[in-house]
């Protein structure tokens, strides 16, 4: 229980202590109102037993005061409701931030582990069962164990047999939902991974919409999606099937309490041995106690269920980031010294070593596959090297903090995501604090403006997710306004130009030309004629270099370089025809 608290609140059980006091304070002033009512009764009772005159002042009084008691009782309830839900809403507002940025400082080696529908399940469903935890299930449970034990206590006064006769089922009862414990962990379970694989495939499904229309493809036909559907439904209605009918059995057990109380007190009180205003007492207080536990047993299997939830979340925060706390020099030279690296078990990367020199322009080429991408992501740390260092200006990158080093670092992906939000915000990204004067030059620079100026809104135009709503050369330009706004000392260009039609390539390039001025720049290209005039060309061929050179002297060499530069010669005259 105690890891349980500790996960549903984010490592602050504390933050549960308010609202499981004032969800107990509202239990004892449900009691009120049945001490009253004996009290209403106790005085009529003794008044007919001695044939003595009705004391209505007392009546009155005890009426007045019940009245009043209904409104402290509302009192008591809206401010528990008001408290649990606060607090269930603040910490999950305040979890689910946490997670975010915990997920960020992730290296992205986790994300390839992880499916992407299961990191928003659980930031959004996830997080909703642990709301509806700490706002309901937690608080009235404490209530619905702590005032029983009060209650006990109060009947022990009146008669032990009766008290005895209504608790005695409660170890019976706490038994079976003890034993039961692990099948509704397990069923539960199946349930969590049949929900996420449900998720997964229709993420699958809706972004292959244009697959599935290119190739005919029919939801009936899309087996996978179906399958997980009908699994999903499988799983609900075994949890339904199995777990329902435990939490019926042991709240059967429980109201057999009551029942052994009315046979014991009927027994009493034939016997004489027990007043009818206690009896009464004891089916006030005993219908008090029945109706919170029961609905406790039900709140105990949903915790069961949540405890998951709770339990995958602290899972995620407890994957520890990357190390390093030192800060990343603001410039200098890159260099790899006998860099290995692995994705799991593949290797990329092995025995890499060059210098890309500061204030300079170093260009990475080679086929497909060959470690470039890689290259430029353990630059920016998204990885650490499994073997080897990456230093700047004499740095190894592993001791440093990654933000530092991200804060130094601008990267344009041949691939552009934009945010849900206005062109404007995109752009500055890299730098929060940018005027909108500082974020229009940026795009001036990057040969955006203009089109943006076009739009219906100019800057405050909203785009789709991930810019769907603008062009490939577009996105690339507003992608290049962002790093020039950040400007970083240090420039990666991951085939920045590589799908982009002539027309819309001579603005980027006249946008990287600005972007590269005066930095340190790496360039990733396969058109090897955009990056003839780097100063520095490295090429990589299965995860090693090969060669190394200016264009000139790898040219002169009979490498892979020239073999690539004489195939890119022949095909810039291809064309199809007929045959």
């Amino acid at each position: 229980m105690k890891r349980f608290l500790y996960n549903i609140t984010g490592g602050n059980p504390k933050a549960l202590l308010e609202p499981c006091l004032v969800s107990l304070a509202t239990g004892f002033c449900q009691i009120v109102p049945s001490l009253l009512i004996f009290a209403v009764f106790d005085t009529i009772y003794l008044a007919y037993a001695r044939g003595q005159a009705m004391h209505m002042e007392k009546l009155w009084g005890i009426c007045a005061l019940l009245a009043g008691w209904m409104l402290v009782e509302y009192a008591a309830r809206a401010r528990a409701h008001e408290k649990t839900a606060m607090t269930a809403y603040h910490l999950s507002a305040i979890g689910r931030t946490e997670l975010a940025e915990h997920l960020r400082k992730l290296p992205l080696g986790f994300f390839g582990r992880r499916d992407p529908a299961t990191l928003t399940t659980m930031l959004l469903n996830d997080y909703s069962n642990v709301e509806t935890t700490v706002s309901f299930y937690v608080p009235q449970l404490a209530s619905a164990v702590i005032l029983p034990v009060v209650v006990f206590l109060i009947m022990l006064l009146f008669s032990p047999q009766m008290a005895l006769a209504m608790f005695l089922p409660l170890p019976l009862c706490f038994g079976i939902m003890w034993l039961s414990s692990g099948l509704q962990k397990k069923i539960s379970g199946r349930h969590v991974r049949a929900r996420e694989d449900c998720a997964g495939r229709l993420q699958e499904y809706l972004l292959g919409m244009r697959e599935i229309k290119s190739h005919n493809l029919s939801g009936e036909r899309f087996e996978a999606l179906r399958e997980a559907f009908a699994r999903l439904k499988r799983e609900s209605l075994r949890m339904e099937i199995m777990v329902v009918p435990i939490v019926l059995i042991a709240i059967a057990a429980l109201r057999s309490g009551l029942t052994l109380m009315l046979l014991i007190g009927t027994f009493l009180l034939v016997g004489g041995e027990l007043s009818l205003p206690i009896f009464l007492l004891f089916l006030l207080l005993g219908m008090r106690v029945v109706e919170p536990l029961s609905v406790a047993l039900v709140h105990y299997a949903e915790l069961r269920y949540t405890a998951l939830s709770a339990d995958r979340i602290m899972e995620i925060r407890q994957e520890p980031p990357l190390p390093g706390t030192g800060q990343a020099p603001c410039g200098g030279d890159i260099r790899f010294d006998r860099v290995s690296f692995a994705y799991r078990h593949t290797d990329v990367l092995q025995e890499v070593s060059f210098l890309a020199p500061a204030g300079r322009v170093t260009a990475l080429v080679g086929p497909s596959g060959s470690g470039k991408s890689t290259i430029t992501r353990l630059i920016a740390r998204f990885w650490d090297v499994r073997q080897g260092t990456i230093s700047l200006a004499g740095h190894d990158l592993a001791t440093c903090d990654p933000e530092s080093i991200l804060a130094r670092i601008s990267m344009v992906f041949q691939d552009v995501y934009l945010f849900r939000d206005s062109i404007g915000n995109n752009i500055a990204v890299g730098r929060k604090n940018a005027t909108r004067r500082e974020v229009e030059e940026a795009a001036k620079k990057a040969c955006c403006h203009d089109f943006i100026a076009a739009l219906p809104q100019g800057y405050d135009t909203p785009v789709g997710e991930g810019g769907c709503t603008l062009s490939g050369g577009e996105k690339q330009r507003i992608s290049i306004a962002r790093a020039l706004l950040k400007d970083a000392p240090i420039i990666l260009l991951d085939e920045a130009t590589a799908s982009l039609d002539p027309e819309n390539e001579i603005y980027v390039q006249r946008a990287i030309n600005a972007l590269v001025a005066n930095k340190t720049v790496l360039i990733i290209a396969h058109r090897l004629r955009t990056i003839r005039r780097a100063d520095w060309i490295v090429v990589l061929d299965h995860g090693r270099v090969i060669e190394q050179g200016t264009h000139e002297q790898l040219l002169a060499e009979t490498g892979l370089y020239q073999h690539l530069w004489t195939l890119q010669g022949r095909s810039a005259g291809w064309s199809m025809r007929p045959a």
